[in-house]
């Protein structure tokens, strides 16, 4: 399906009962609303799904700005267009960043958070931008760039305004086979109110790829609480 914002036409993938509360997934960096098709079935048995594909990935609009605020601005917005009042916010990597940064500003908006091995950037590691890849690519090189560039240099404010998040957020981390270094989630569950961290150990950084069973169960069992 498509919608129409200011950035461009976005393409999204919606699925579920229209009458079952909403939920809004946000996929990772060279990723698409795809990324989310293991988990989507079991999803959509309790909740109406919109996965967006982001700008510059997917079948979304090219565009001269690439940003993690650009990002969220467009989320504000495409919740806005489809009539959603309060949604669930689940993310994974670059997507769950964009996520905790929507939920630092418009916690008003959310029934909750679900961060998916992905916390704020926080400047450390090696962001050096690769030699673009050969041939045609599915997502727009500019802002692969643009991104690796704010994850070497991110606006501490991401960090600081994590207690802002006023909702119960979910954390989640693939365990010892994730590139994100251990004590990180924990620091950002420990930072957010009302979080619990989960770790499914083995399941590397896309989680809900690697073990979607336990990541539908983590998630069922944080929701029931």
């Amino acid at each position: 399906m498509r919608v129409s914002l200011s950035a461009g036409e976005f393409e999204y993938v919606e699925t579920g009962d229209l009458s079952a509360p909403p939920m809004v997934l946000l996929h990772g960096l060279r990723s698409s609303a795809a990324t989310w098709e293991p988990v989507t079935p079991g999803l959509a048995e309790r909740w109406h799904v919109f996965a967006l594909d982001q700008r510059g990935h997917g079948a979304s609009a090219r565009t001269t700005e690439y940003s993690f605020e650009a990002m969220r601005d467009d989320v504000l917005e495409f919740v806005d267009r489809l009539g959603l009042d309060k949604f669930l916010l689940v993310g994974h990597s670059m997507g769950g960043s964009v996520a905790a940064i929507f939920a630092e500003q418009h916690s008003e908006r959310l029934t909750g958070l679900v961060l998916v091995d992905s916390p704020p950037p926080d400047g450390e590691g090696d962001w050096t931008v690769p030699p673009r890849p050969d041939g045609e690519l599915d997502y727009d090189w500019d802002c692969f760039v643009a991104i690796f560039r704010q994850l070497a240099d991110p606006d501490p404010a991401w960090w600081a305004d994590l207690p802002r998040i006023s909702v119960p957020t979910l954390v989640i981390s693939g365990g010892s086979t994730s590139p994100v270094p251990p004590q990180v989630l924990p620091e950002v569950a420990r930072r957010i109110p009302d979080a619990t961290l989960t770790t499914i150990d083995g399941a590397g950084h896309v989680v809900h790829q690697t073990r979607p069973t336990e990541f539908l169960a983590a998630l069922d069992q944080h929701l029931a609480r």
